[in-house]
């Protein structure tokens, strides 16, 4: 099987996820700063099986999109013409920041620790292709 790839995109750094051959466990891989997010996904990709990639759908409370959302369409196009045989998912990325925060809190993670964003980044795309992965079996 192939790897699946997550992305919680932000406007100055994406956190990456991925899971295992067998698409049973999430694991942090990488944070990127948003710019470079291509170039290193050309990379990854290069070097790995990936067969889908599941970016952060960023809605507020009230149901509108987020406006981080007008970064995030023009991405998912450039990078389906660059990988067209991978395929594209989006799943809600609401409170993924939260629920990482306190992950990593219970988790015992000291706070200076838990204050570096990049690491959250990760732990949120983390949360969120395991969400993926919960009601994609």
């Amino acid at each position: 099987m192939a790897r699946i790839l997550s992305l919680d995109y932000g406007g100055k750094r994406t956190g990456i996820a991925v899971t295992d051959e067998l698409q049973i466990i999430a694991s942090p891989l990488d944070t990127i700063e948003t710019s470079k997010l291509l170039d290193f996904l050309k990379q990854y990709i290069a070097q790995e099986n990936v067969s889908d990639i599941v970016i952060g759908l960023s809605i507020r409370f009230s149901g509108e999109l987020n406006d981080i959302e007008n970064q995030i369409l023009p991405f998912i196009e450039k990078f389906s013409k660059e990988f067209p045989t991978i395929k594209v998912h989006r799943e809600n990325e609401m409170f993924t920041s939260k629920m990482a925060s306190r992950a990593m809190f219970e988790g015992g993670m000291k706070k200076k620790k838990r204050q570096e964003k990049g690491i959250v980044d990760k732990v949120s795309a983390v949360i969120i292709l395991q969400s993926f992965l919960s009601h994609k079996l």
